[in-house]
């Protein structure tokens, strides 16, 4: 479908948490943008009119954390197999982290980025790599990467060990107003390790890393911050110090911000007993009572975003023993199932509230258009059945790879329609969602 035809959504429930908007009504987008938000919409001629009634209608959803494996791990993901993924989860944006290969650390990685993007199924923002080389020793040419269109930077899993380099970081942070997206590890702690330090590791022999690794990371990058000012964002915090230590900062009013992912919100270290090397991600699988930390947070808002942290991984990769096994799993495709199964069943947050995670919130601290529904907005928007029960089925994923520990799992929740620009980029064709242009 061209994007020059109008798309009308209706009956839908409209969700736009960046306007304060949950009303029953029409959307209609128009000439790629959002046109208007009203009950009873009259279609223009040529209109393609989709019944959505008892849906939810919602901006376009931005995953602010995803690897994309490209340039380098084609037979892991590419821009475009990435952005299929995305949209078939639900998702119009991605913000993608740095660790390919080469790594995104000069203009010209950047513009291939960007380029291979053009005709993809997202819009993809790169987040550069922080130090050249990812070495954590002498920062890439910041104004360079960001006028040739990075938004952020970070050397993604490795942290930046040098107080130094990262003062650096966080003075041009403030002097430029972008996101640090630091990995919160200290390797003197954890090096080694495997999967958090607890029973599990103990019981299965395999060398464990305890979360004041990260802990000791995020106070370090905090106290920075104290210092010299900037915008720090905290990427997949897991343990409840490291919550705690974000809390505290946002009370002083300091600029930090924090992500969760659908993993460390739905899973413990004693999943990794089930799932073997598919449970094994940085960092990893951690307490019951980190978990519980993680849910107190979103519950009060010290947690500002969800993201999936989709990290693509072949088959025979993932076959191996664990301690020789990458860490990672993917996320696109059965974010909003988790978030929805293990966040609003249970009550903890409203849809409400996971749609403002997964749009405005990641739009405001990347600093990107989107996450509204706003007329004149790019019509960029994701239909959510909140309802439908679904078995996450691996080889039926439009990524590249096969890596979950989802797989099998029954999810509720799920996109079902996804448009780009008022272009259709993932259509689920649950009960004949679609319906014929009107004449």
């Amino acid at each position: 479908m061209s994007p020059a035809t109008p798309i009308l959504l209706n009956n839908g429930r409209i969700v736009d948490p960046a306007n304060g908007v949950d009303v029953s009504a029409d959307l209609l987008i128009r000439d790629g943008l959002i046109d208007r938000i009203a009950p009873g919409i009259e279609p223009p001629d040529g209109t393609h009119s989709i019944d959505v009634t008892g849906k939810l209608v919602v901006p376009g959803l931005i995953d602010m954390h995803v690897h994309l494996r490209d340039p380098g791990f084609p037979e892991k993901e590419t821009v475009e197999s990435g952005c299929r993924a995305a949209a078939s989860g639900g998702f119009t944006t991605v913000a993608c982290l740095p660790n390919t290969d080469p790594p995104i650390d000069s203009t010209e990685t950047v513009e291939y980025i960007l380029d291979k993007a053009r005709h993809a199924d997202a819009r993809v923002y790169p987040i550069a790599c922080a130090t050249k080389g990812m070495d954590g020793e002498q920062l890439t040419n910041i104004d360079a990467l960001l006028d040739a269109g990075a938004v952020g930077f970070s050397d993604d899993g490795l942290p930046i060990e040098s107080d130094a380099v990262m003062r650096d970081l966080m003075r041009r942070s403030e002097r430029h107003g972008f996101p640090v997206y630091p990995h919160s590890e200290v390797f003197a702690l954890t090096g080694g390790g495997h999967m958090h330090e607890g029973a599990v590791s103990r019981e299965l022999a395999i060398k464990g890393m305890p979360a004041e690794g990260e802990a000791a990371m995020v106070e370090r990058d905090i106290n920075l911050l104290r210092s010299v000012g900037g915008r720090l964002h905290i990427l997949h915090i897991s343990v409840r110090r490291a919550v705690d230590l974000v809390r505290r900062a946002k009370s002083e009013g300091l600029q930090v911000t924090c992500e969760a992912t659908p993993h460390h919100v739905a899973l413990t270290h004693e999943d990794v007993r089930v799932y073997g090397t598919q449970g094994k991600m940085s960092p990893p699988l951690r307490s019951a009572d980190d978990r519980d930390a993680l849910i107190e947070g979103l519950a009060d808002g010290t947690i500002d975003a969800l993201a999936t942290d989709h990290a693509p991984h072949t088959v025979t990769e993932k076959l191996q023993h664990f301690p020789e096994a990458p860490n990672g799993i993917l996320g696109l495709e059965t974010a909003v199932g988790t978030f929805f199964t293990h966040l609003v069943e249970p009550g903890i947050l409203s849809a409400s509230d996971v749609i403002r995670m997964l749009t405005s919130a990641p739009a405001r601290i990347l600093g990107i258009p989107g996450g509204t529904l706003t007329p004149g907005a790019p019509g960029d928007v994701s239909v959510i059945d909140s309802s439908l029960v679904w078995v996450v089925d691996a080889n039926t994923f439009r990524s590249r790879s096969r890596n979950t520990p989802f797989h099998g799992h029954t999810l509720t929740g799920r996109a079902i329609l996804t448009i780009l620009g008022g272009r259709v980029t993932h259509d689920a064709g649950v009960d004949g969602v679609l319906a014929a242009p009107t004449a």
